[in-house]
C-alpha cells in the first residue's frame, strides 16, 4: 500500500476514523443482535457453538503470538471471550467473568488434565490426550473431594509460618548467586532465576541438595510438555523423562516411608508418607503431588523472577522508586505476576453438555481458562497493560489461580522474589537489559518463561 496506506493508518485521517466508526457500530450490532441470532438459531436445532479463535487455525501456536501474546489475547476479549482452536475441541476462555464462572461450575467443568494442544504432522493444532491416571489428576489437577484431601496433606510445609523461617535461608542462597553475577556488571540472568527456586523446591520437598541440577531440569520440563508447538515424538521423550524422575521422587519417598518425620517442620515426602500411612492417598497420588511441586514450585517461580528482571530492567524509573521505597518491591512483584503471569492458562476439561457465555459445549471438550488474558481485562483493571505502584487491590489477579484451586505455593513464591529483588535493588545503581541482545521467551503456549535475558549491573 506505500506511503497512501500508511496514511491511511494515521490517526486523524478520514478512512481511519470511518474504520474506527465501523468498529463501534459492528460492536453494537454484536450487543443488540448477535444474543437473539443465538436464540434463533437454537429454536431452529442448530447448536450454537464458539466461533472460530482466528481464520488460520495455526495462529494461537504462532512464534510471534507466543513471544507477545498480549494484542492476541486482547482481540479475544474485545470479539470472541469464548473462542475454538480450529477442530481440537479446545475453547479459549478470555475475559474474567467467564473464567470466574468456570471455576465456580465444577460440576460441568473438570480440574482433570485430560490432553493438550500440540502440532500435527503438518503444523496444524491437536489434541495430545493423557491417560487418565490416579498419579495425573492429583493437587491442582484434582476434583473435590479428592483435591481438598491432597491440599489439607501438602498445606503445612508451605503454611506461611513455615515459609517465613525459611527467610535467611533464601536470601543467603540469592546472595550466593547474585554477588559474583552483580561482580561482573551482570549478564545471563535467567540460570540465578532457575536456580533458587530448584533449591527452594528440594528443601521443601526433603531432597538432597546435591542433586540441584538435576532439579532445575526437571523443573523446567512440565511446561515443556504443555508447549503447544512440540510434535509426537518429542512428548514421548517427555513422557521418558517423566518416568525417570517418578523413579527418582520414588526412591525418595521410600525412604521417607521408611523413616518418616512428623510434625509442622516435616519435609513435604514425609507428609505425604504420614499420609500414605494414614490411608488418606496412596503411594501414586503421593508421587504425583511431588511430580507437580517441581513444576509449579520450580518452572513457575523461576519464570516470575526473570519476568521481574526484565520489567526492572527496563524501567529505570520504577527502578529508582523502589530504591527509594524498598517497601514498595512486594507491589512491584504483584504487577509482574499480574502482567506475565509465569503460567499463561490452565486447562479444565467439559464434564457433560452445558452452555459458556451462550455457547453450547460438549462433553469431552476443553477450555484454556486464559489466566494472562483475564488479568488485562479491561473491564475490571484500569490502564490494564500499564506497571503501576498505586493499584488499591494489587493481589487481585488470577496468575495463581482463584478459588479453592489458589496455589498453595503462591508465598513462597512471593518471597522467593521479594528477596532476590530486595538484594539486587540495594546492591545496584544502574540495571538495565544489554542493547542489541533482546530478551527471548520458551516457545510455549503455557509458561511465560524466559530463555534469556542479558542485563548490566553497576
Amino acid at each position: 500500500m506505500g506511503t497512501a496506506g500508511a496514511a491511511y493508518r494515521k490517526k486523524g485521517h478520514p478512512r481511519a476514523l470511518r474504520r474506527k466508526a465501523q468498529k463501534k457500530a459492528f460492536a453494537r450490532w454484536r450487543g443488540a443482535y448477535a444474543p437473539k441470532l443465538i436464540v434463533l438459531t437454537r429454536r431452529l436445532g442448530y447448536p450454537v457453538r464458539a466461533p472460530l479463535c482466528s481464520k488460520d487455525p495455526t495462529e494461537v501456536l504462532d512464534p510471534r503470538v507466543i513471544e507477545d501474546p498480549h494484542p492476541f489475547f486482547a482481540r479475544l476479549r474485545r470479539e470472541h471471550p469464548i473462542s475454538r482452536v480450529g477442530d481440537t475441541g479446545v475453547h479459549l476462555i478470555a475475559t474474567w467473568d467467564l473464567i470466574d464462572e468456570v471455576l465456580h461450575r465444577e460440576a460441568d467443568f473438570s480440574a482433570n488434565i485430560t490432553g493438550t494442544l500440540i502440532r500435527d504432522d503438518h503444523g496444524h493444532p491437536a489434541v495430545f490426550a493423557f491417560p487418565v491416571t490416579t498419579s495425573s489428576q492429583v493437587i491442582a489437577m484434582a476434583d473435590e473431594p479428592r483435591h481438598a484431601v491432597h491440599r489439607g496433606i501438602s498445606k503445612p510445609p508451605l503454611s506461611a509460618e513455615q515459609i517465613a523461617g525459611l527467610e535467611d535461608r533464601i536470601r543467603a542462597w540469592a546472595l550466593d548467586a547474585l554477588e559474583p553475577w552483580l561482580a561482573a556488571g551482570g549478564g545471563e540472568f535467567v540460570p540465578i532465576a532457575e536456580l533458587i527456586p530448584a533449591r527452594a523446591v528440594a528443601h521443601v520437598l526433603g531432597l538432597p541438595a546435591d542433586d540441584v541440577m538435576l532439579f532445575r531440569k526437571w523443573a523446567m520440563m512440565a511446561g515443556d510438555m504443555l508447549a503447544g508447538g512440540v510434535s509426537l515424538s518429542q512428548m514421548v521423550a517427555f513422557g521418558v523423562e517423566t518416568g525417570q524422575m517418578a523413579e527418582y521422587l520414588g526412591k525418595h519417598f521410600e525412604a521417607a516411608m521408611h523413616e518418616t518425620q512428623t510434625g509442622p517442620e516435616a519435609p513435604m515426602l514425609h507428609a505425604l508418607a504420614t499420609g500414605v500411612q494414614a490411608g488418606a492417598i496412596n503411594t501414586e497420588e503421593a508421587v504425583g503431588i511431588a511430580i507437580v511441586m517441581f513444576g509449579a514450585g520450580g518452572e513457575s517461580t523461576a519464570a516470575l523472577i526473570a519476568s521481574t528482571m526484565r520489567l526492572l530492567a527496563s524501567k529505570p524509573a520504577v527502578a529508582d522508586e523502589l530504591r527509594r521505597s524498598p517497601e514498595q518491591i512486594p507491589k512491584f512483584i504483584e504487577e509482574v505476576v499480574r502482567l506475565e503471569p509465569p503460567f499463561k492458562f490452565h486447562y479444565r476439561s467439559v464434564r457433560q453438555h452445558c452452555e459458556l457465555g451462550g455457547m453450547e459445549l460438549e462433553p469431552g471438550d476443553r477450555l484454556m481458562l486464559l489466566w494472562a488474558s483475564a488479568n488485562r481485562d479491561e473491564e475490571v483493571f484500569e490502564d490494564p497493560d500499564s506497571l503501576r505502584l498505586d493499584r488499591r487491590y494489587p493481589k487481585r489477579h488470577m496468575s495463581f489461580g482463584r478459588g479453592a484451586h489458589f496455589c498453595i505455593g503462591a508465598t513462597l513464591a512471593r518471597l522467593e522474589a521479594r528477596v532476590i529483588f530486595e538484594e539486587v535493588i540495594s546492591r545496584t545503581n544502574h540495571i538495565a537489559l544489554v542493547p542489541d541482545s533482546p530478551p527471548t521467551h520458551t516457545q510455549s503456549i503455557f509458561v511465560r518463561r524466559l530463555e534469556s535475558i542479558q542485563v548490566e549491573v553497576s
